[in-house]
């Protein structure tokens, strides 16, 4: 995309040297390139652009630090794009580098996206805000867009800690325990994607990098307030689900005490039957009760009272 207040230019190349004419037009130029396995293109891009080998390959290796460095002609801001996974239930990364040069970026993403639609309508808009701005605002409305995306992520994840809530009360399943154990990983991942990115915005603040107007300063400020509230609120969520641990274990716990529970006064009333059945059960040649008549009948009928006085005994003092 080219575009300046009046005029903009939208085009899907297949060679990347048609975008060269625009480098040095006096109108912002957005090349966006999907894809990092193309490794002859980058290079041609590194080439035109006088972009040091080790900045492609950061561009080109996914496992890339967060940083932002500045060059004697252009800034390079490399951090982490998420994207939530609806089937797998997975918080998912690319990688995402931003090339700021004085009227272009040219940014990097891992693979195909429909993140940045939003922020090509805003540009196709006339007299927008984009449209009146330079390139280093360009790079602000990229980075901002990210930062949206992991607000709706942590919705999402605020969503299902609130359904884990619920869920906690009614279950004791491994399956629980195991989405709760979940939920802890995807807020980790989500702050150790976006920690880095606090320490890039505060740099920018610092008025480190020539090709960012002070006019935009605010704007970022702004981003990095985002991404303060997005940290509380992960940290927040990290209590909670913490919580949600605890509460599980406990459950899982008085269960187990409940199932002993049972288990004791079941054995505890069968001791005094084992005894009297024990009794008669010996081999003595004189014993007068198993004479009787009523014998069998009387034995029953101790059995049930024993059984009977046990149970009005732990009913009394409320032991079940």
């Amino acid at each position: 995309m080219d575009y300046d207040l009046d005029h903009i230019r939208e085009k899907e190349v297949n060679h990347i040297e048609e975008c060269f004419p625009f480098k040095d037009g006096p109108s912002v130029t957005w090349s966006n390139i999907d894809g990092l396995h193309e490794i002859d293109l980058i290079e041609k891009i590194g080439g035109y652009f006088d972009i040091h080998p080790l900045i492609l390959e950061d561009i080109v290796h996914t496992g890339t630090r967060p940083k932002i460095e500045e060059f004697d002609s252009f800034t390079f801001i490399v951090f982490k794009m998420l994207y939530y996974d609806e089937k797998t239930e997975d918080i998912l990364d690319e990688q995402f580098s931003i090339i700021l040069g004085s009227n272009f970026v040219i940014s990097f993403q891992e693979r195909v996206g429909t993140i940045f639609n939003p922020l090509r309508d805003r540009i196709r808009t006339a007299k927008s805000r984009v449209r009146r701005k330079g390139a280093d605002y360009l790079t602000y409305a990229l980075i901002d867009t990210v930062v949206d995306n992991y607000f709706i992520i942590l919705e999402i994840l605020e969503d299902k800690i609130e359904a884990l809530d619920e869920e906690l009360f009614t279950s004791t399943a491994k399956e629980t325990f195991h989405d709760i154990n979940n939920m802890k990983r995807r807020l980790i991942e989500l702050k150790k994607a976006i920690s880095p990115l606090r320490e890039i915005i505060s740099a920018v603040q610092r008025k480190e990098f020539s090709l960012i107007d002070e006019s935009n300063l605010i704007f970022f400020k702004d981003i990095y307030d985002h991404v303060i509230h997005i940290q509380e609120t992960i940290d927040i969520n990290r209590e909670l689900v913490s919580g949600l641990h605890d509460i599980f274990l406990t459950n899982v716990n008085n269960r187990m005490n409940e199932i002993m529970k049972t288990l004791t006064i079941t054995a505890t009333i069968f001791i005094p039957l084992t005894f009297i059945a024990g009794i008669y059960g010996m081999n003595f040649k004189h014993m007068p009760e198993l004479e009787w008549i009523w014998g069998y009948s009387a034995v029953w009928s101790v059995f049930i009272g024993v059984v009977g006085i046990m149970f009005y005994y732990f009913k009394k003092k409320d032991w079940f």
